[in-house]
């Protein structure tokens, strides 16, 4: 009997909302608890023979687990019972590394939101005219150079909102690259040449108009984090808020003091901002719906009237935060080292950053 056919990340990302997909995980239980695929069915492969009954007969299936076997095996037993059947390409590990990309415009800029599916992880080139400005990026740098070059805007800037503890980061690679400017908050330890920012600092992106990326310290999630602002329309948050919570406080050990932090960052920097401002996250989680060519942002007057943490008062918000933060990015402390230039990523990224992001108060 052939192999069954596989199917791409990024195929399968662009038709996870056709209503006659369906996606079914065969790993065991406890692997999907800690790492789910969005909107999967899960049958461990040890029961989908008996139960194949319950895997409708109308719809393509396409079948997932962590780097393809089962998947295949799963596949194969799907196809003798006569479905039209996929295997995702590489499973999970291959998931954590595929992107797709949406744009709007935004106080006469354009925002390239990059979205790396598997891992919950955002990022951004904000360009105008000839210039474009990079956040957040990944070690995947070829895509930043990509977009830029088909939008015609030379990556004049490299900014991360944080020290990242989730994922390599690919800032200091892409500046190299490009000759950009790799700009920092010197609040995180960082060990390497950068240019320090500090509040107000900004970016004209184009000659004369007051469009530009501001920075605005807000420890909390980090002591170097920082919020980036475009003009008055919107706002690239980092790990500070997401749309479906805030940052956790915990990764340096500190809880309670960087819970401090966070709310007053939260209050005194962000949430004064107007209603219609978009929040632009530097990760999602499960919760939060990712449609194609929709961007993932929400007004800031809609997560102020959706999210509790943002309602409660300092010492009720620094309870919550501290009794509610759960399992840590896997390896963080040495992805922390590496993003810090302490150590390097020798030839094991791939596997450094495979598994969700965890960065926000579940």
């Amino acid at each position: 009997m052939s192999q069954p056919s596989l199917i791409s990340g990024e195929a399968l990302a662009a038709r996870l909302e056709d209503p006659a997909v369906l996606v079914l995980d065969v790993r065991e239980p406890g692997e999907v608890a800690a790492w789910a695929f969005p909107g999967a069915t899960n049958v461990p492969l040890g029961e989908l023979e008996g139960r194949l009954d319950e895997i409708p007969e109308d719809h393509e299936v396409v079948v997932v687990c962590a780097v393809g076997a089962r998947a295949t095996a799963g596949a194969t037993l799907l196809a003798a019972a006569g479905h039209d059947v996929r295997v995702l390409e590489g499973g999970m590990a291959a998931w954590s590394s595929t992107y797709d990309e949406v744009e709007g415009s935004f106080a006469g800029a354009t925002v390239v939101q990059v979205r790396r599916r598997g891992k919950g992880c955002l990022s951004y080139v904000v360009g105008a005219g000839e210039r474009g400005v990079v956040i957040d990026p990944s070690l995947a740098t070829e895509r930043y150079r990509a977009i830029a070059a088909r939008k015609g805007w030379t990556i004049t800037h490299v900014l991360d909102t944080h020290l990242h503890a989730d994922h390599l980061s690919g800032a200091r690679a892409l500046a190299e690259a490009t000759g950009a400017e790799l700009w920092l908050n010197p609040g995180d330890p960082f060990a390497f040449a950068f240019t320090p920012i500090s509040d107000g600092k900004a970016i004209e992106l184009v000659p004369g108009v007051e469009l530009a990326v501001s920075s605005v310290s807000v420890p909390g999630h980090t002591e170097g984090s920082t919020m980036y602002q475009l003009g008055a329309a919107a706002i690239f948050t980092g790990d500070t808020l997401f749309l479906e919570s805030v940052g956790r406080p915990d990764l340096a050990d500190e809880a309670e003091a960087y819970a401090r932090h966070l709310y007053r960052s939260l209050h005194e920097r962000i949430l004064p901002l107007s209603d219609e401002v978009a929040v632009f996250p530097a990760h999602f989680g499960p919760g939060v719906e990712v449609r194609a060519g929709v961007l993932v942002a929400r007004p800031l007057g809609e997560l102020r009237g959706e999210l509790a943490p943002l309602a409660l008062d300092e010492a009720d918000f620094v309870a919550w935060a501290v009794a509610n933060v759960k399992d840590r990015p896997g390896n963080y402390q040495r992805i922390v080292r590496i993003n810090a230039g302490r150590e390097d990523a020798g030839g094991d990224a791939d596997e450094l950053e495979t598994g969700p992001n965890r960065c926000a108060i579940a």
